[in-house]
């Protein structure tokens, strides 16, 4: 389908409109007038683009206000801004491939952290033999905050099983958690506490924070490596009007955080949960495991995000709450869920 507008809570296809629930813009930030404005501000401040390296002999203080607020947001020494999300997670990867000496992995990640050499860190629901060995090694663990098809942060229990002989960085994906799960959506990693040498974030800002770019998180130290390789420093920086308002809208954010959660506790009271679809209060994505109630939902005209992350995989079917649905847009949804789950 092409669309000529922004597809927020309502979308228009061949004049025609529907309720939409898609994307990824979590908070609803992308159509909201003061989130524009501050955006508008901050591109007659700093200009709509900005491309010189980060580390040229002019500096934009733009990057401090941003990137502080991001660090005290997380809960993390410090971060740094990218051009995207996938930037941020290959910069990690560069870095780590110099570090680490067997790459483990969670579930399906996200291409943005994947790496060819990475063994899985189950095999046949156990964990693997080698993670449990004496031999002394450096190991980074690679996983999605939430996976796929799931709507709870991955549980990362099993670290504390991995043998003390193996120092661990742990690297999370965080695009589709961060701005979304625990206090004023601050994410996952500040509450992983586990016996690891090293914690690292990476998230794209296009999601929940409505803005094009990416972020990384750690400590001090790995951050001045991230700045000090090549492809960091040969690469323009994020645009500094979208960094300086990460820090102007922190009060947005939680405003539209608190309004998503409305909505998500509103669904909870009134759905009837079966087998057929996949919902928790905490998280904004409802999966559907029913082409039927696709369909379901289509001649309602009601439209979910529904696409394929590679060419031979099914469909992901996933309805899409954002801050800025309203009650009626989740009482007729709602109703067509529980009028499909009724008939089984």
């Amino acid at each position: 389908m092409i669309v000529e507008k922004f597809p927020d809570r309502i979308i228009e296809v061949g004049q025609k409109q529907y309720l939409y629930y898609g994307g990824t813009a979590y908070l609803g930030l992308p159509t909201n007038a003061a989130f524009q404005d501050l955006v508008i501000q901050n591109i007659l401040k700093w200009g709509t683009t900005y491309g010189s390296s980060r580390t040229a002999n002019i500096q934009l203080d733009a990057y401090s206000a941003g990137e502080n607020f991001m660090a005290s947001h997380i809960g993390s020494e410090s971060t740094v801004t990218v051009s995207s999300g996938m930037l941020a997670g290959k910069l990690v990867i560069e870095k780590l491939k110099k570090q680490t000496d067997c790459f483990y992995h969670l579930n399906e990640i996200h291409s943005a952290i994947q790496t060819k050499e990475s063994l899985s860190v189950f095999v046949n629901e156990k964990l693997n033999n080698r993670l449990l060995d004496s031999k002394p090694e450096k190991i980074t663990i690679l996983t999605d905050g939430i996976p796929s098809f799931q709507t709870k942060p991955i549980d990362l229990s099993f670290i504390n099983d991995i043998s003390n002989h193996k120092e661990i960085t742990l690297v999370i994906d965080e695009s589709h958690s961060l701005g979304i799960v625990n206090n004023n959506g601050s994410g996952i990693y500040a509450t992983v506490q586990f016996p690891i040498k090293r914690k690292i974030l990476v998230s794209s800002l296009g999601k929940a924070f409505g803005l094009t770019g990416g972020v990384i998180a750690s400590d001090s130290d790995f951050i001045t490596e991230i700045k000090e390789l090549e492809t960091f420093t040969s690469a323009a920086g994020m645009n500094p009007a979208f960094v300086q308002t990460l820090s102007d809208a922190s009060e947005i954010y939680k405003i539209q955080h608190q309004k998503l959660l409305d909505n998500l506790n509103y669904i909870d009271s009134i759905l009837i949960q079966n087998e057929n679809i996949k919902f928790d209060k905490s998280y904004p994505l409802i999966y559907l495991l029913s082409k039927e109630l696709v369909d379901a939902l289509k001649n309602e005209n009601i439209i979910i995000a529904s696409f394929k992350y590679t060419k031979e995989a099914e469909p992901l079917n996933r309805i899409v709450i954002t801050a800025n649905h309203l009650k009626e847009d989740l009482d007729k949804l709602v109703g067509v869920l529980n009028e499909f789950n009724s008939q089984f």
